[in-house]
């Protein structure tokens, strides 16, 4: 399916769906998660870890709170803080389940960031690279709207290079 890039706060976004860079626990802390949390309130990281934690891969909804979303899906493309990286696959999985789980809510529009890079430690570009493919590879139901976000610049400028390669392809 074809996909936009675009820059800012993801917290900021209005879409039937954001997704969360988790961990397995599905604690709320910094970076993706942090931005989130912030923009929904406290309630968002009590209901995301009353649902973790999840395997590495899996995702959980919960509710946006005061986000201009209906749901946040938690997206757990790196194990529990502390407890090892991202990978290649823990990113493919979560980028896919995610698509898949927002198809499910009949979700028309979704905002996802680069999953497992950032706080993660996975590579920007080779982590833009997997979700930018499982984005085009995807074949949605009701997903129609999707948007790739990078928070600064830099990463922008990286995640529409790799977007523009893959698009190509």
């Amino acid at each position: 399916m074809d996909f936009e890039v675009v820059q800012g706060d993801i917290a900021a976004q209005s879409a039937d769906v954001l997704v969360n860079a988790a961990g397995t626990s599905l604690q709320m802390g910094s970076g993706v998660a942090g931005a989130l949390r912030r923009g929904a309130g406290q309630e968002i990281n009590d209901a995301a870890v009353e649902k973790g934690p999840v395997d590495l891969g899996e995702v959980a909804v919960t509710d946006a709170y005061n986000l201009d979303a209906d749901h946040v899906i938690h997206a757990a493309a790196m194990p529990h803080y502390g407890d090892g990286k991202a990978t290649a696959e823990s990113i493919r999985d979560a980028t896919r389940n995610a698509l898949a789980r927002a198809d499910e809510l009949g979700a028309e529009s979704m905002v996802i960031p680069a999953l497992g890079c950032g706080v993660a430690g996975f590579d920007l570009a080779e982590g833009a690279e997997i979700v930018a493919e499982e984005i085009r590879d995807y074949e949605p139901d009701s997903l129609e709207d999707v948007r790739f976000i990078a928070y600064s610049e830099g990463e922008y400028q990286t995640v529409q290079r790799v977007a523009d390669q893959v698009r190509s392809r």
